[in-house]
């Protein structure tokens, strides 16, 4: 028997643990095939997909895209097997939405520091938004979105290279697509009910013959290519509140709730698919804490005190984290979640974020898991470009880093399901 499509059509590119493809499913699309080369992320997204979405897994998901490319015989196989999967014809131009976030470790401030003395033209991972043309071109969707960091604005490919050269390269790349339109925005997640600030670069293209009046431009919230900003970010205390455990201990973990939602954003992270809410004394996961020091454990209540400022006495050159506060002030979310868990010491305790945490941060739900190791460092999580040393871990925490908010991906979707008519 065949499955069934139900909802417009996407392919997610790059996909890492899914969560702009959990946004996307969240606003009714539905995902026909999956490309991530990192196995710890790809069972995260196959993982949290196995009870709906169970052909991801059996027969349609691909791990590096450059085999993908450079097999002359690739999209044929994969009509051909998206016809018999789903019992009816599926051709170049019915897919509704490619999209992708190509990896950005040599466009990240991060990444740069990361990348040795390796110019950005080496680095592999620079070139795939290449590879994301190619396969837009064979498939020809009918809107197909590109994300990634905000310093791909800025970047060089060499040390001596213009300014911004390498956004321009990107932008002539999917603009010499035939038959599509193309528009472009940084956005910042926090207008879009994130509670972080968040800048993703997001680049749409339209097939024009779905082209509606009025949709042209630089700028593609303008343009009508994504959604104007909404707004309606949370306080931390409405994100994180109902998880502080006072009897946690360092190295621990709490394994249930023990305290029950204390605001709508908390009820709503806390519902399963089915609509059942997890409730005091259900299982919770990745509430894993780490094992701080004295001294550091000192350091950072001593930040709660203090209103995030740290005493002289206590200051080292390396110490960098900034404390978490309960409520945003005029400006909104001001913070990044990026891969490190130090990034941030918790408003109330004195301690680091744990996975669940982080990943409210980004707006997963909690029932939500995630595959792999916990953290990693050093050369294991930055690789080294120069030793062609490309492999790196993506344990969850920089999965999760790594990830489009699937709240900011719910508003980009359904936006795109109104310029397909089919909101």
């Amino acid at each position: 028997m065949s499955a069934t499509i139900d909802g417009p059509k996407f392919i997610d590119l790059f996909a890492g643990c899914g969560g702009l493809s959990l946004g996307l499913e969240q606003a009714g699309f539905f995902p026909l095939f999956v490309n991530e080369l990192n196995s710890d992320a790809m069972e995260t997204y196959l993982r949290n997909r196995d009870a709906e979405f169970p052909h991801l897994r059996e027969r349609f998901n691909a791990n590096d895209i450059k085999s993908v490319v450079s097999d002359e015989g690739f999209f044929d196989r994969l009509f051909t097997d998206l016809s018999t999967q789903f019992g009816q014809p599926i051709r170049a131009g019915e897919v509704d939405l490619v999209t992708g976030g190509p990896p950005c470790q040599g466009f990240s401030g991060i990444g740069l520091r990361r990348s040795y003395s390796v110019d950005k033209k080496q680095l592999p991972s620079n070139h795939l938004f290449q590879d994301m043309a190619y396969f837009v071109h064979h498939v020809r969707p009918k809107v197909f979105l590109f994300e990634n960091v905000e310093g791909l604005l800025r970047s060089r490919w060499t040390k001596d290279g213009a300014k911004g050269e390498a956004f321009t390269d990107v932008l002539n790349t999917f603009r010499s697509l035939e038959g599509y339109t193309v528009s472009h925005k940084l956005v910042h997640a926090k207008d879009y009910a994130v509670p972080q600030n968040r800048p993703r670069v997001l680049l749409v293209g339209v097939r024009d013959d779905l082209l509606k009046d009025g949709m042209k431009g630089e700028d593609a919230v303008s343009a009508g290519f994504l959604p104007a900003p909404i707004g309606m970010y949370p306080h931390l205390v409405d994100v994180l509140s109902d998880l502080v455990d006072p009897n946690f201990e360092y190295g621990g973990k709490t394994n249930t709730y023990i305290n029950t939602a204390k605001s709508d954003w908390q009820k709503e992270i806390r519902t399963l698919p089915n609509g059942q809410t997890l409730r005091k004394g259900s299982t919770l996961t990745d509430q894993e804490y780490s094992k701080h020091s004295p001294t550091v454990q000192a350091r950072f209540q001593a930040m709660i005190e203090n209103g995030g400022a740290i005493p002289l006495e206590m200051r080292t050159k390396k110490f960098a984290q900034r404390l978490l506060p309960e409520t945003w002030g005029n400006q909104g979310p001001t913070i990044t979640a990026c891969s490190l868990p130090d990034d941030f010491v918790h408003f109330s305790q004195p301690r680091t974020l744990t996975v669940r945490e982080w990943a409210r941060l980004q707006t997963f739900p909690d029932w939500y898991e995630f595959a792999g190791k916990r953290t990693t460092g050093g050369i294991r999580r930055a690789g080294n470009p120069r030793e062609n040393i490309f492999d790196r871990e993506v344990p969850k925490y920089t999965q999760i880093g790594n990830a489009v908010p699937p709240r900011l991906g719910q508003e980009v979707g359904k936006h795109i399901l109104r310029i397909l008519g089919q909101d």
